[in-house]
């Protein structure tokens, strides 16, 4: 995310044990809000949408897998010269639109290479639908989503557009930010011959299986609000006791749907500790160094600012209304809303197909451990099969995406991600499935911030000369894909400079190689 979002963002699976029917949060669909919010107005953005008739099944050749549905893509062709690269958004789960608005950092390059701008369309997402109002009827409708169909439209999609534009030799590099990074990298690794290289901003493409602590999520979100202020994240850590007492009394739910200001009255405390815990994952994410209307509208870092709620209250004030004060900053900041639907909360931005995904190949196991400011729980993958089986009658495939794309290790040790000096730890573990990436095509640039909670799952150490990882400190989901701003900080602006050199580089090794070819193969 988000992410993505969500989305991710983006976007974790976990149960608490202190509530009998914990919500799930999921890696990817981490863009999801349960705010009271109008249907999201399509951005104004400066793309020309097109549609392109895809086939329903790449992988079997049954008379149904040849059924055409029309995939959305977005292009903006204002500074591209003929010949000249092509850079492809590869879509999140959510509506396209939303994303090419805040990628900004595609706009900002595109004159520096005269490029080409597309973002595609997740299928199952926006307006991209196999099935139309009935993609999501059943499991047979539902079947076709998942990543290695998204990664084959993307192939099929950017091998006619060259066509279709008679610029076959337009080196093309994909980018992507939270799940849409993750499919930025897996499509570098599959599909070598159509892009030259991938930018994978916050992807976390190691939080799968046992390749990283399952806790790791959660510490991180933790440790940054223990950042910003030890007070706010002892607040935090000990309002969900003190809310669950308060739900147990006589006219707990009733003083419950008053504090929180509800629109109407509460029928259980599962949403209240769903609205917080959402605000202060999702704020974490988020925690940019700039004003930012990606997720919510939200002030510059709004964790500090969260924090700063939260520590500003009297003494003796109850931790539930510190933090649902603080919850109402990510809710509010606009100030618009004078009550919150914290039950049965709308889908702004057609997120809803990543509770398939989570439940069939994007499993991600999480925990909260004692560190945490969220209350200690385990992963029961029964439990979670057991929920996902009755809600789509599909079982999840948990080892699939490792064997697919490659990073299967076996976790041996207890990490610790309580401080950024830990990360050494991590990078161990990295070190494990080096030897997946060295043996791939090379040419991709994993970006991470050690703000955003997502980190923890992506590549953060450089793999080999051609596999980079850019990481910055203070760095939240995604941030480098903004849109560029007078108050960058200056580790930012020159991350993104990074970026854009080793891309520069990229390109000039492509026209390098091609200008070597005989004429006759390049045709």
């Amino acid at each position: 995310m988000g992410p993505f979002a969500h989305l991710i963002l983006l976007i974790f699976s976990i149960l608490a044990p202190l509530i009998s029917s914990m919500p799930a949060f999921f890696p990817g669909a981490a863009y999801q809000s349960l705010a009271k919010q109008h249907k999201a107005s399509k951005p104004k953005i400066p793309y020309r949408a097109h549609y392109f008739p895809q086939i329903l099944d790449h992988f079997t050749f049954q008379q149904s897998s040849s059924k055409i549905f029309y995939q959305k893509y977005l292009i903006n062709n204002r500074y591209w010269q003929k010949g000249g690269p092509i850079f492809v958004y590869t879509g999140n789960e959510g509506d396209i639109e939303w994303f090419a608005a805040n990628t900004g950092f595609l706009l900002d390059i595109a004159p520096k290479f005269r490029a080409l701008l597309v973002f595609i369309e997740h299928r199952y997402y926006g307006e991209s639908m196999p099935f139309g109002k009935d993609s999501y009827k059943s499991t047979e409708t539902l079947g076709y989503l998942n990543s290695q169909q998204a990664l084959a439209d993307y192939a099929v999609l950017i091998r006619n557009l060259k066509q279709n534009l008679s610029s076959e030799t337009s080196p093309v590099v994909v980018f992507g930010g939270s799940y849409g990074g993750m499919l930025a990298a897996w499509f570098r690794l599959k599909y070598p011959h159509i892009a030259i290289g991938a930018l994978a901003s916050s992807a976390p493409i190691l939080q799968f299986d046992d390749i990283t602590p399952w806790s790791s999520f959660y510490d991180a979100v933790s440790q940054d609000f223990k950042e910003a202020s030890l007070n706010c994240f002892e607040v935090i850590r000990g309002s969900w006791e003190e809310l669950l007492a308060l739900a147990t009394q006589k006219e707990g739910l009733t003083e419950l749907s008053r504090t929180f200001r509800t629109c109407k009255d509460l029928h259980s405390v599962d949403a209240v500790w769903a609205w917080l815990w959402s605000a202060f994952v999702y704020t974490a994410m988020v925690n940019y160094p700039f004003e930012a209307n990606f997720m919510m509208p939200l002030p510059a870092y709004p964790v500090k600012q969260m924090c700063k709620i939260v520590d500003e209250f009297p003494p003796g004030a109850s931790k539930i209304s510190r933090v649902f004060a603080a919850a109402s900053l990510y809710y509010n900041y606009s100030r618009s809303s004078k009550c919150f639907q914290l039950e049965h909360g709308p889908d702004a931005h057609g997120l809803h197909g990543w509770g398939w995904q989570a439940c069939t190949e994007m499993v991600m196991p999480m925990t909260c451990s004692e560190r945490s400011m969220f209350p200690t729980s385990t992963y029961d993958y029964k439990e979670f099969a057991d929920r996902c089986l009755k809600t789509y009658g599909i079982m999840p495939r948990p080892h699939w995406i490792t064997t697919e794309f490659g990073g299967k290790v076996r976790f041996l040790l207890h990490f610790h991600l309580s401080s950024y000096a830990s990360l050494v730890e991590v990078l161990s573990c990295v070190q494990r499935i080096d030897q997946v990436l060295k043996r791939s095509s090379g040419n991709i640039i994993f970006s991470n911030g050690m703000q955003d909670p997502w980190s923890r799952g992506s590549v953060l150490k450089n793999i080999s000369s051609s596999i980079i990882a850019l990481v910055t400190q203070k760095g939240a989901h995604h941030v480098d894909f903004r849109a560029a701003t007078k108050d960058d900080p200056d580790w930012l602006i020159e991350q993104r400079r990074q970026e854009v050199e080793i891309i520069h580089k990229w390109i000039n090794e492509y026209d390098a190689d091609l200008k070597q070819r005989p004429k006759d193969a390049e045709s």
